[in-house]
């Protein structure tokens, strides 16, 4: 049979649910794996205040030569109908650009560098417009 519980003793929250500061605020940039907001850099490793925080981009490129794919196709195809000549479709090579992005934000004895992989010139202007609004904003 159970006892009736006490009617005078006060709920206690349960022990297990750890404290949650506040959020603070909405993203206002996202860099590869890194979130700005108003006031902190948040990095999978932990959070850095943006106040103070220095910001680097490094780029990393390469660019890398092959064989199109319609070269190769043209080739076999081709190689049923004029043997010699449907090897030069082999000497057409086309240009690859790959590489990558390093965002470096450092804040005291606080760093973190996020490698952003990009395949076009774009994507690497639209990186370092990104850096420099956020340095924009660690200078207020």
């Amino acid at each position: 049979m159970s006892t009736p519980s006490d009617p005078w003793s006060v709920p206690q929250p349960p022990a297990s649910e750890p404290f949650a500061p506040a959020a603070p605020g909405p993203v206002i940039v996202q860099i590869g794996e890194i979130a700005v907001t108003s006031t902190v850099v948040h990095t999978p490793a932990g959070e850095i205040p943006l106040a103070g925080s220095t910001w680097q981009v490094s780029d990393y490129w390469h660019g890398e030569q092959r064989i199109p794919r319609w070269a190769i196709v043209a080739a076999i195809v081709g190689f049923c109908v004029l043997t010699v000549f449907s090897l030069l479709f082999l000497l057409a090579k086309e240009t690859i650009q790959r590489g990558t992005v390093q965002v470096v934000v450092t804040n005291g004895t606080r760093q973190y560098v996020a490698r952003i992989a990009v395949t076009d010139q774009s994507q690497v202007t639209y990186v370092h417009q990104q850096v420099n609004y956020v340095r924009s904003l660690a200078a207020l």
